[in-house]
């Protein structure tokens, strides 16, 4: 039961994190620090769809599933419980690449807008 409860809170923070990738830079408006970790989890997150490896978060929740005495599932995170939901069954190849081209745009326009409103000086100033 305990591996059950574990997969579940792992896919909460599985869900907090693909939000911040895809909607963190924005955040950037109001808590300029948080670039500093937002732009290396993007890129991340990024290079997950674009290359096409797995997630450390998947192979841990399937991990405690099958503690639990449930099967894991196959593929990724994405393909098991976004996908099923936004595209038909079966993530493809160029799905995945689409994804990672999806999250570096709201990025630029995330980071664009922050530079909009700030400007770049400001932006050299967020980290110290």
């Amino acid at each position: 039961m305990l591996y059950l409860i574990a997969a579940d809170c792992v896919l909460v923070v599985h869900l907090l994190f693909i939000g911040f990738v895809v909607g963190g830079s924005f955040l950037a408006w109001r808590w300029p620090r948080v670039i500093w970790v937002q732009l290396p989890a993007m890129i991340y997150g990024a290079l997950v769809e674009l290359v096409g490896f797995a997630c450390p978060l998947t192979a841990l929740q399937n991990y405690l599933l099958r503690r639990g005495g449930q099967a894991g599932y196959r593929g990724g995170f994405i393909s098991h419980y976004l996908i099923q939901v936004i595209y038909p069954p079966g993530l493809t190849r160029s799905m995945q690449i689409g994804l990672g081209l999806f999250v570096v745009f709201l990025a630029v326009v995330g980071y664009g807008g922050y530079l909009r409103r700030h400007g770049p000086a400001w932006a050299l100033r967020a980290g110290h």
